[in-house]
């Protein structure tokens, strides 16, 4: 690291010599990035992008994006002289009479549904490590924005064939847009050009499609990596790592290297999955007609919470003011997906807030040290697999013989239950897995050798666990919490209010440290470390653990409870 790689250094003196940005190039290609490998999740999502973009702009070259009517006369037989918009005649010329069209439109839909796939993965690592926490806020509410622009880019990709199935959805999005109060009839007429489906909603999807979500996504992915760039990288506590530091390898040739070859693999499946995996077949479901609708039809996944959300509403509407509030199409349109965005986006602040944490963080819980919000996670996880499973209500009702009614009635009841229980196994686990962490590192681990000792017991002998998985353990940081004084201190200024006791009291519930490293867990009296010698150590003499990083409000460095 002392000097620059030859290549690196030549490339570097040439520019410098002309334009002088030989300091910033040397510098910055020399970046250290760790080595973990859930830290290349979010390049998944980026490879589809840039497949999504190439792939994308083969397909604008022979599709159409217009509403006029015309007979078709392509390959595909079955549709021969059927009327049908211009847009899906020219989605059937792509798929049966361009070169290599089929295959691209099927890469272009495998890619869209890799970037979602590969963004909300990448959302849930940043969720579960705490990669949210300052300096990196605003990374996070742009990950955020960038997700539900992706939502919006699939929705007006989807809509574009005009096939049957995509009509539908359309369908389906008018009926959403008009259960808006006040506004929702103006706001589908602005869109739709007159009433549905007019003539105008696949040019002005295409629009949209092509030029203005790729536009701000492009923007936002580029500020996106940039503040990365600029604050650095988490990373995983571990051996020689702390908070000022990067363990890793170089941007180059190292991490080029790798995420080159992950690139290359990326299109590989995304490619494989085009060529053998059939995906939206247009052909077989026909031209869009208002009076017609496919048995069976769903959206693509990322949509298939807004589906499961719409068929498990009970068809609840009020009248009020002369105005008719459908509930039933309104309260799962906005409420689901607006509590899960919205409470994502106001996360990072309220954990701040609930801890008095303002620390910076360059290192990345593991999900198990912080269980309330891994909890939390995956009741979310579990309140949106919910409403996607049951998106499919009729599928299962089919396939399984299972009453439509039961499984409708089932969900109403699971979607709330779900999330609950959910959340008590996932804290249960976590507290579990702390145990047996506290337990490695008290007794080690089981070596298989069993001793006799002098008086005839038997015993286990244990090692100690390896030293770079002993540090990564004893990386686990306490989460902070406010001091209430309710043992009869005196409180703190920001716990004298009602509102104040109440964060004293969630932030204890949300930090207090259940078990703590230093103390051993489940001690086994008969278990012994090393050669069996010292089969009973002295509690008193024991080093501590873990490292103390606990900062109470106005106690900072506080001790452990």
């Amino acid at each position: 690291m002392k000097t620059a790689p030859k290549l690196i250094a030549g490339v570097s003196t040439f520019l410098d010599d002309r334009i002088g940005p030989g300091s910033f190039l040397k510098r910055n290609l020399r970046k250290i990035f760790p080595d973990h490998w859930s830290f290349l999740l979010g390049e998944i999502a980026l490879y589809s992008f840039i497949i999504l973009l190439l792939t994308g702009t083969f397909l604008t070259f022979w599709f159409r994006p217009s509403m006029g009517e015309v007979a078709y006369s392509g390959s595909y037989q079955p549709l021969v002289g059927v009327r049908m918009s211009e847009a899906y005649a020219s989605a059937l010329n792509i798929s049966f009479d361009i070169r290599g069209g089929l295959l691209i439109r099927q890469i272009h839909h495998w890619a869209a549904l890799m970037f979602v796939a590969g963004m909300t993965v990448h959302m849930l690592r940043v969720f579960f490590t705490g990669a949210y926490r300052k300096p990196r806020e605003l990374n996070w509410l742009i990950g955020l924005g960038l997700l539900t622009l992706a939502l919006l880019e699939g929705l007006t990709g989807y809509s574009l064939p005009d096939d049957l199935l995509s009509g539908a959805g359309l369908r389906i999005t008018q009926g959403v847009i008009l259960g808006i109060p006040v506004v929702g009839t103006y706001l589908a007429f602005l869109l739709f050009g007159g009433e549905f489906p007019g003539h105008d909603i696949i040019p002005r999807f295409f629009t949209i499609h092509i030029l203005l979500i790729p536009g701000i996504l492009l923007a936002l992915i580029s500020a996106h990596l940039v503040l990365m760039w600029v604050q650095k990288h988490t990373q995983m506590p571990g051996t020689g790592r702390t908070e000022k530091n990067v363990v890793g390898g170089p941007f180059y040739p190292s991490f080029m290297a790798k995420s080159g070859a992950f690139f290359l693999f990326t299109f590989a499946v995304i490619a494989l999955l085009a060529t053998f995996a059939q995906i939206n077949p247009i052909w077989l479901f026909g031209p869009y007609t208002p009076a017609a609708i496919s048995a069976g039809s769903q959206p693509d996944f990322y949509m298939g919470f807004l589906e499961g959300s719409l068929r498990l509403m009970p068809s609840w509407e009020i009248n009020f003011l002369g105005h008719t509030l459908s509930l039933s199409v309104l309260i799962p349109a906005l409420l689901p997906m607006g509590v899960i965005l919205t409470g994502l986006a106001l996360y990072p602040f309220i954990e701040q807030w609930v801890t008095g944490d303002r620390r910076e963080h360059h290192f990345a819980d593991r999900p198990r040290d912080n269980p309330v919000r891994t909890g939390i996670g995956f009741a979310g996880i579990t309140f949106y697999g919910l409403l996607w499973l049951l998106g499919a209500n009729d599928e299962i009702s089919a396939n399984f013989h299972i009453s439509l009614y039961l499984t409708t009635i089932f969900g109403r009841f699971a979607i709330f239950i779900g999330p609950a229980l959910a959340f008590i196994v996932a804290y249960r686990i976590c507290i579990g897995l702390q145990r047996r962490d506290a337990e490695m590192l008290f007794h080690g681990v089981e070596s298989g050798v069993i001793k006799r000792l002098p008086h005839g017991e038997y015993i286990e002998v244990h090692t100690p666990a390896a030293q770079d998985i002993a540090d990564h353990i004893r990386g686990k940081e306490e989460i902070p919490i406010i001091e209430s004084g309710a043992d009869g201190g005196i409180p703190p200024k920001e716990t004298r209010t009602a509102i104040g006791r109440l964060r004293a009291k969630v932030s204890e519930a949300y930090g207090t440290d259940h078990v703590p490293l230093e103390e051993g867990h489940g001690h086994d009296e008969h278990a012994a470390i090393g050669t069996g010698d010292d089969v009973h150590a002295d509690a008193g003499e024991r080093k501590p653990l873990t490292r103390r990083r606990r900062q109470r409000s106005g106690r900072p460095g506080g001790g452990a409870r």
